[in-house]
């Protein structure tokens, strides 16, 4: 060839190298349009809500309702601090809460996301903002995330993807559960990525990132990233069957198998999470037995209507545009037949799927959930989205499609009208989103028209006008019946389940006394009860408060057997303020808190806060060989004896006469009235009256001190209950505080003369000669393993439900220290799914190149 014209060749291939950047650059802008509007206007739309409903932070009330102020806040709160090291432990072992809980466990479950970690970048006092803003985040990452989603599925009109991630993002199950439930939104997230993996892996694309995703879905929140891979894998098996790039079956199958390798690669790489958090479910403390009951189907189809909120059946809401468009996928002829009947039958299938027992414990796990048994709801919300996708996405379907829609749309809310989810505010937000709606589409229907006409110059503007004005009012249904629904749904939940008031001076007041007595581990600080469960989590200290869904049932077992008191049918074990329990378990310093003015769900609360020390054993003591002869019994106060190694109490046998308990104690003992299930007041002759609230099983009433014995040795105890009577054999325990002076300088004198805490490891010297049993005073859970001087480390024992190890008088040392179960077998599956991965990735580049 001649020079000349090789130039001109190699001119012409740099032009068109040139266009081609050009485009590929335009499309990759077109492409993030949509899910950049879609945060956009999800952002916009939460916050709205919120300011409409007066909920922090844009009006005074607390947002924190139920689990929301009493373990995700204070979990957040104890993730910043950890992240900035501030804590007294590390990634495994939580010195704050249960007296030593298993953290690395509680990260996975609760903290692990990534959105999690901007925590960091709120100050202390500031961690309920902090909590809004992850909250908010994941819910703008969820609409960006399944508008990115659409357009890949099948090409479209950007302004549309957007309002429907929005939809998405903003469903019922957002706003009815999973914006009080931070974690469960990472599945929320999920779901559209583990899609977008779903379409790699079927047309052969990205097989190593796509198991990264999926490593971070599982990583993030494991417990919904399961059911947002069995969504994935619904919306995959439509495709393979569905999709034209994959019309053979020699496609269809390297699709689905391509797709398997990445999903098992990358649980595989977030096994070592997954696989900690897996078992220490297994020894958390169980909840009782749930059986599935379907919710009436007036109930279910009522949840797909507006500001309907309920915690016994399906959270459905998607938007009254969005759920017609999905409606008229069955009639729109303008899509394929075969995507018609694909979409229609996995998404009937699904929502019955709900209902049936077997399909409802595949979707959990193979357990029927306590509380919210629609969990898995968000995945039904999203194939309806994908179905109103399909339908509008080459154009805005003909009036007889969109009769048949509106036609299915009115059955529905005609036959949900007597639902008991049907709340004022239902329909009049249905009417007026409907009404935009229709407007929109009658717009977008001339547009259409114009369209296809030839257009007059002078009309051209017009033209362009109809489109965005048709958009417009799509944006105004889809918004105002969300905005408006987020601010029922609010305004519903605080009115009729548990809360705690906001963040402020108490708890502010509270962790300066905990920081100021705080003499860990020379002994402990409790803070005692603060407004909101769990906020030992907030304000420091070494307390017995804790809720997890990972509670240890050794320690639930354990500190109710002592006396303690818990909530949430034992996963929520409270502080008990005794002084033989302070011995027991090392409580130095107790605060205590008397609020200044009723808390109330409008305002931050305000106390005086106190602080009292006390002496008190070592965290690690000895006990003598054999057990010491004390009380036999086996009410909370034998076993307080029993551990600590003393007759402590005087144990009368009351007699009871009607309301009244008649006994005899020494005089100028403390009277301690013990009764785990009863409800009503207790009052000692002389004595205000002491409030307790046994509703067994969610709630166990502590122990509470009456007051002290008369001179006469009398006890005389008035009890006001507020159902029926159900006391224990031995309700009533005297305490002689000379006798447990003693018990406490025989602990010390033979205790441990130094004890150093570091992270996961208590190293403690004891006096030369220690025969017995070294006691750490912290529950035996699952994953101690401890060694007496040069001994190699073996799992603890357990002395009363405390770590125990046996000592033979020769070693002068005790260590224990904390691994989380799983970890080890969980690092072995993350390494060898490292190893598969890097071995795809080569293998796809080998296949590049060829």
């Amino acid at each position: 060839m001649p020079p000349a014209v090789e130039a001109v060749c190699a001119e012409d291939e740099t032009v068109r190298d040139e266009a081609e950047r050009h485009r590929g650059g335009e499309r990759r802008r077109a492409a993030l349009r949509a899910p950049a509007a879609a945060a956009l206007l999800t952002a916009a739309l939460f916050c709205l809500a919120t300011r409409l409903s007066r909920t922090y932070p844009f009006g005074p009330v607390t947002r924190n309702t139920v689990d929301l102020g009493q373990q995700y806040l204070p979990f957040h709160a104890y993730w910043r601090a950890f992240l900035l090291g501030e804590t007294h432990g590390d990634a495994f072992l939580n010195w704050n809460s249960g007296f030593g809980s298993n953290f690395l466990g509680d990260i996975g479950t609760y903290l692990s996301g990534p959105f999690d970690l901007l925590v960091v970048l709120f100050p202390a006092d500031r961690v309920e903002l902090a909590l809004y803003v992850v909250t908010a985040a994941k819910i703008t990452a969820a609409a960006a995330a399944m508008a990115l989603l659409l357009p890949r599925l099948r090409p479209g009109p950007w302004p549309v993807a957007a309002v429907l991630g929005t939809a998405y993002a903003l469903s019922g199950w957002t706003l009815d559960h999973g914006a009080t439930v931070p974690m469960w939104l990472d599945g929320l997230v999920a779901f559209p990525l583990l899609c977008l993996v779903g379409e790699w892996a079927r047309t052969g694309r990205r097989p190593v990132l796509g198991p990264l995703v999926v490593a971070l879905a599982w990583t993030a929140n494991f417990y919904t990233a399961y059911m947002a891979t069995l969504g994935a894998a619904v919306v995959l098996a439509v495709r393979l069957l569905t999709a034209e790039e994959t019309a053979g079956a020699r496609q269809r199958i390297a699709g689905a198998l391509s797709a398997a390798r990445g999903v098992l690669i990358g649980i595989g790489l977030a096994a070592p999470l997954v696989l900690v958090v897996f078992l220490a479910t297994k020894v958390a403390d169980p909840t009782p037995e749930t059986v599935f009951a379907p919710a009436p189907w007036t109930d279910v189809l009522a949840r797909f209507l507006p500001a309907t909120a309920s915690v016994d059946s399906p959270a459905l809401f998607i938007g009254t545009p969005a759920l017609a468009l999905a409606l008229t996928l069955p009639f729109n002829r303008a899509v394929a037949p075969r995507v018609r009947a694909g979409w229609t039958a996995a998404i009937v299938l699904v929502t019955l799927s709900l209902q049936w027992e077997p399909t409802h414990l595949l979707w959990h796990a193979g357990a029927s959930p306590n509380g919210i048994p629609y969990r898995q709801a968000f995945v039904l919300c999203g194939l309806l989205l994908i179905a109103a996708w399909f339908s509008v996405a080459r154009g805005v379907p003909r009036p007889v499609v969109l009769l048949g829609g509106v036609a299915l749309l009115g059955a529905l809310a005609w036959t949900a009208r007597g639902s008991v989810d049907i709340d004022r505010w239902t329909f009049p937000a249905f009417g007026a989103a409907a009404l935009l709606a229709l407007a929109a589409v009658l717009l977008a229907l001339a547009a259409d028209r114009r369209g296809h006409a030839r257009v007059q110059p002078d009309r051209a503007p017009r033209a362009r006008v109809l489109p965005v004005l048709a958009v417009v009012l799509l944006v105004a249904a889809q918004a105002g019946e969300a905005a408006v629904t987020g601010k029922r749904i609010e305004e519903q939940r605080r009115s009729e389940v548990a809360w705690s008031p906001r963040i402020g001076p108490w708890q502010a007041t509270a962790a300066a006394e905990t920081a100021r007595a705080d003499a860990w581990p020379r002994y402990r600080t409790d803070p005692g009860e603060l407004p909101g469960g769990n906020d030992v989590l907030l304000v420091g200290g070494q307390g017995a408060d804790y809720y997890s869904s990972l509670t240890s049932d050794v320690t639930s077992r354990t500190l109710s057997s002592l006396g303690f008191g818990h909530y949430a049918k034992g996963r929520h074990p409270v502080s008990l303020d005794n002084p033989v329990a302070d011995a027991l378990f090392s409580i130095g310093t107790r605060l205590r808190s008397e609020p200044r003015e009723p808390v109330r769900q409008d305002a931050v609360p305000r106390a005086t806060v106190t602080a009292t020390t006390t002496p008190v054993p070592p965290l690690v003591t000895v006990r003598p060989p054999g057990r010491p002869a004390t009380h036999p019994g086996d009410s909370a106060f034998a076993r307080q004896e029993r551990l600590l190694g003393s007759d402590v109490y005087e144990l009368p046998v009351p007699r009871r006469t009607g309301r009244t308990l008649t006994a005899r104690c020494p005089a100028g003992s403390q009277v301690w009235f013990w009764a785990p299930e009863y409800k009503g007041t207790a009052a000692l002759a002389g004595q205000g009256a002491v409030e307790f609230d046994g509703r067994p099983p969610a709630v166990r009433a502590p122990m509470r001190a009456l007051g002290t014995v008369p001179d006469s040795g009398a006890v005389r105890i008035e009890l006001r209950p507020g159902g029926k009577v159900r006391l224990p054999r031995e309700p009533v325990g005297c305490l002689v505080g000379a006798r447990l002076g003693s018990a406490v300088r025989q602990l010390t004198a033979d205790g441990a003369t130094r004890v150093r805490a570091t992270g996961h490891t208590v190293t403690a010297e004891l006096p030369p000669g220690s025969e017995g049993i070294a006691v750490l005073a912290a529950p035996r859970i699952s994953g101690w393993r401890c060694a007496a001087g040069d001994a190699d480390p073996r799992p603890a024992r357990a002395y009363e439900g405390l770590v125990a190890v046996p000592l033979d008088g020769r070693a002068s040392t005790v260590s224990c220290s904390f691994r989380p179960p799983g970890l080890k077998l969980g690092g072995a599956v993350g390494a060898a799914a490292l190893l598969a991965l890097a071995v795809t990735g080569l293998l796809h580049r080998r296949r590049a190149r060829r």
